[in-house]
């Protein structure tokens, strides 16, 4: 008989004492749960030994890598049912008692063992990070990282992002397109920046060179952009060429603790310092300091999350260290801020573009759906498969306030505390509402 999704959906809802939002379809062909609702496929008993191997969201994420896992119906709909029931309950449960001695859970634990077919589980995906050795976030690591979460095949970046190859948060209209809020991102970065002919910008975290082309073009900069990618560094200086800035931009594959040829009328860190990690930070806003000339401006642009009232409990997303962002660490807007203050940093403007990310997500998510097929070609059924997952799981969380985004605009005080900014940098519009 089969009944597989049946065992399941019970299992599952007296594990978690309510009822099941989603509907499961197993391997067996069975099918429970609410109809209409989205469906939870397991297409195969492996995805539950990695659930039991490695309990809660390395265990689903391997799964859904592996294809063991999908979603029928809509995505968003049900990332947003099933963070309700699982990822957002977190550790606690009833009375205090521990997870492991917690009845419900030995129960749920012992049903999926007869359900979940011949140990032990396989390996992970090969999309997985497992070359983890060394101290975090020292340069080779780093660039290790790095090398994981960029070079995967400019062309699939391309598929995704579109023509402006621009990897952060686009700046909105109501019914502008990705490619027009793109270009007024960087011309929002552009203006905080004051830029004018003969300026000289350092780009860190430089991408595909997006943002250098915009400056140099748009602003006659002379930009020197650096990155750890080695596949960025040579999109971008195909780009350059082929919009004859050759004599305008050089581009490096060169860690930012290495850049020593300053002094910077302005830098750019955009979608950069979530890389750098907390140990590292202060390093980080010591460094771009000491690259600006006095006066000069600093614009970081990078996504933060929402404080924790003890902050030592803070980890790194499971899914999004091993398949994505490798070390990567968001820390709250006002422990940055106030660390670019302790580096002798005036802060002259926060601005919070949350709901731009939003946006920009859908629209990338939107990008791969339509051509899922050629993502695939490009690098990996699993691969394609993170990326889907990370970009919606993502849209999600800023949307519902989880995570944010930033830019600060910081400067280096010149002689006698001038800061050189005008006395008003920014034009409020009135409340529609009033």
């Amino acid at each position: 008989m089969a009944d597989a999704a049946l065992r399941l959906t019970a299992l599952a809802e007296e594990l978690l004492g309510e009822r099941l939002p989603v509907r499961i379809r197993a391997w067996d062909g069975s099918e429970s749960g609410p109809p209409g609702a989205p469906v939870l496929v397991i297409r195969n008993r492996r995805a539950l030994r990695r659930l039991l191997w490695k309990p809660g969201e390395l265990g689903l994420a391997r799964a859904w890598v592996a294809g063991e896992l999908d979603i029928e119906g809509d995505l968003y709909e049900a990332l947003d049912l099933m963070a309700a029931l699982i990822w957002e309950r977190g550790d606690d449960t009833k009375d205090g008692v521990h997870p492991v001695r917690d009845p419900r859970v030995r129960a749920f634990a012992k049903g999926l063992l007869r359900l979940a077919g011949p140990w032990p589980p396989p390996p992970p995906p090969p999309e997985e990070m497992r070359r983890r050795s060394g101290t975090r976030h020292t340069k080779g690591r780093d660039k290790a990282a790095i090398s994981h979460h960029y070079d995967v095949g400019n062309d699939f970046y391309e598929l995704v992002l579109g023509p402006s190859m621009v990897y952060s948060c686009a700046y909105w209209e109501d019914g502008g397109n990705l490619e027009d809020a793109q270009r007024d991102k960087l011309d929002l970065v552009c203006r905080k920046l004051a830029l004018k002919e003969g300026d000289r910008l350092l780009d860190v975290g430089c991408g595909w060179g997006s943002m250098a082309i915009h400056a140099a073009r748009e602003y006659g900069a002379r930009v020197t952009g650096v990155t750890l990618s080695v596949e960025q560094a040579a999109f971008a200086r195909k780009r350059i060429a082929q919009e004859g800035l050759t004599d305008r931009i050089e581009i490096r594959v060169q860690d930012y603790r290495d850049v020593r040829d300053g002094p910077y009328d302005a830098i750019s860190s955009i979608g950069m310092a979530e890389h750098v990690g907390a140990v590292r930070f202060r390093e980080y806003a010591d460094d771009l300091y000491a690259l600006l000339k006095p006066g000069g401006r600093l614009l970081n642009h990078q996504i933060a999350r929402r404080p924790e009232q003890d902050e030592s409990a803070y980890h790194v997303d499971d899914f999004i260290d091993a398949y994505v962002f490798p070390d990567g660490e968001l820390a709250p807007v006002g422990r940055t801020l106030a660390t670019l203050e302790e580096a002798g940093f005036e802060a002259r403007d926060v601005e919070s573009l949350r709901e731009h990310y939003a946006l920009t997500l859908r629209r990338w998510v939107a990008n791969l759906e339509k051509h899922w097929d050629r993502a695939v070609r490009m690098t990996s059924p699993g691969r394609a498969r993170v990326w889907r997952l990370y970009m919606a799981a993502s849209a999600l969380s800023f949307e519902h306030n989880k995570i944010g985004v930033n830019q600060i605009l910081v400067v280096r005080p010149a002689e006698g505390g001038a800061s050189r900014t005008p006395l008003r940098t920014r034009v409020w519009t009135a409340s529609a509402t009033g």
